[in-house]
C-alpha cells in the first residue's frame, strides 16, 4: 500500500511517499521510504490517486527531518524501499550514504567509489540526479571536482542551504 505524507520545512513543503513493508499488519505504522520531494522538484513525486494519506505513518521521518534542519541530526535512520532503481543506480545511491555530514565529493569521487571512473562520471551524475530521496540520501554533498555547485534536482539554491546548514565548505560561498 502507497502512502504519504506532506511536511513543511525550511525548503519549501516536503512530499513523503512510503509503502508498508510486506508482512506489516495493523496501523500505518513501519513506513519504507520511497520518494522525498521538494517543491517544484525535476523528476518529483506527485499523489496519484489511490494513495493513502497518512501522516502517522511517517511520524519517524518527520521527527528526523526536524531534527536535521535544526542541526541536532547528522545522520538519518530511515528505512527505505527496496527495488527502486537499477543496480547501478542503487550502487551510486548507496556510495552517497557514505558521505559524512559537513563533507563534499566530486562527482568523479563517486564514480572511482562505484567502479565507473573516467566517462562513467557522466553515467553516476545521472544516477545522482535521479535519487528519489532528497535530503536524506545525501546527494547535495556531492559537488565538481572544481569545488562549484553542480546539478540538484531541487536547485541549487537549495543545494547550497543544505551545504550551509551542515557547514560544508562550497567554492564561491
Amino acid at each position: 500500500m502507497t502512502m504519504y505524507a506532506r511536511v513543511g520545512s525550511p525548503l519549501g513543503e516536503l512530499l513523503l511517499v512510503g509503502e508498508r513493508p510486506a508482512g506489516a499488519v495493523g496501523d500505518a505504522s513501519g513506513v519504507a521510504l520511497v520518494s522525498l520531494s521538494l517543491p517544484g522538484q525535476k523528476g518529483g513525486s506527485a499523489v496519484r490517486d489511490g494513495w493513502l494519506h497518512a501522516p502517522e505513518a511517517f511520524a519517524g521521518v518527520v521527527a528526523q527531518l526536524a531534527a536535521y534542519f535544526d542541526g541536532r541530526l547528522t545522520r538519518f535512520d530511515i528505512a527505505y524501499a527496496d527495488g527502486v532503481g537499477t543496480e547501478f543506480q542503487r550502487r551510486v545511491w548507496k556510495a552517497l550514504d557514505s558521505i559524512p555530514y559537513g563533507q563534499t565529493v566530486s562527482y568523479g569521487h563517486v564514480a572511482e567509489q562505484v567502479g565507473s571512473p573516467g566517462p562513467g562520471v557522466r553515467a553516476v551524475g545521472t544516477a545522482i540526479g535521479r535519487n528519489p530521496l532528497l535530503i536524506v540520501r545525501p546527494c547535495h554533498r556531492v559537488i565538481g571536482a572544481d569545488g562549484a555547485l553542480r546539478g540538484y534536482a531541487g536547485g541549487l539554491e537549495r543545494k547550497k542551504r543544505l551545504l550551509g546548514l551542515e557547514g560544508a565548505p562550497v567554492a564561491g560561498r
